[in-house]
């Protein structure tokens, strides 16, 4: 499924279950990373963060949780430019970066957006269904024992975040979707993506040039 030289990434990530719990998360990245760019340390966002309850969540440890989890993702795109660009431009523009962030992150959600998603835009076909989303997950098992070892409860969770993923930063207009909606790539995700040599992912924006 992944080519030999497309593993630019794969060497040095394992695939982990953790989008069950750090979904897209759109709204508190967005939060972070206008603390980010008032120029506050790490303890002080989370504490503000927490003081404030600025994500509404129940508990203190949960938010404690996913703001380190908030500044993880951000730090992981290694340029400050899209984490002020997730704080001031426009939501379609914050969300794709917040895509690019979670996808630098984590290595399942890099192998799904450029095999499947990138694919899909590659060879002109914007159907999409719940086959697409096993057929991804029947292969990655066959490849990887770490994916082949997860209980079913944890791959039915993953494979809902993923498609929910895919409505949230507007690849499809709700989760019962059958085609992929046409995405254009900002030029500054575009930018930055060549900057960091992470051409792979172009087409899972659907660029191609």
């Amino acid at each position: 499924m992944i080519r030999k030289n497309d593993l630019s990434m794969y060497n040095q990530k394992i695939y982990n279950g953790a989008i069950t719990r750090e979904q897209f998360m759109f709204y508190e990245l967005r939060i972070t990373a206008k603390l980010i760019c008032e120029g506050m340390t790490k303890d002080k966002i989370t504490e503000l963060i927490i003081q404030d309850n600025l994500f509404q969540y129940p508990t203190e440890k949960s938010i404690k949780r996913m703001s380190a989890a908030c500044i993880r993702r951000l730090e992981s795109m290694g340029d400050k430019k899209l984490i002020e660009a997730i704080a001031n431009q426009p939501s379609e523009t914050a969300k794709q970066i917040c895509l690019y962030a979670m996808m630098k992150q984590n290595r399942l959600v890099w192998d799904f957006m450029i095999t499947v998603i990138g694919e899909k835009y590659r060879v002109q076909d914007l159907s999409f269904g719940k086959i697409d989303v096993n057929t991804f997950f029947a292969r990655l098992q066959e490849q990887d024992v770490i994916v082949a070892s997860w209980s079913d409860s944890t791959v039915k969770k993953i494979k809902q975040v993923l498609v929910k993923t895919l409505v949230e930063s507007e690849y499809l207009d709700s989760v019962k979707a059958t085609r992929l909606n046409p995405i254009l790539l900002n030029p500054i995700l575009e930018n930055s993506i060549r900057s960091n040599n992470d051409d792979i992912v172009l087409p899972a924006f659907n660029c191609f040039s």
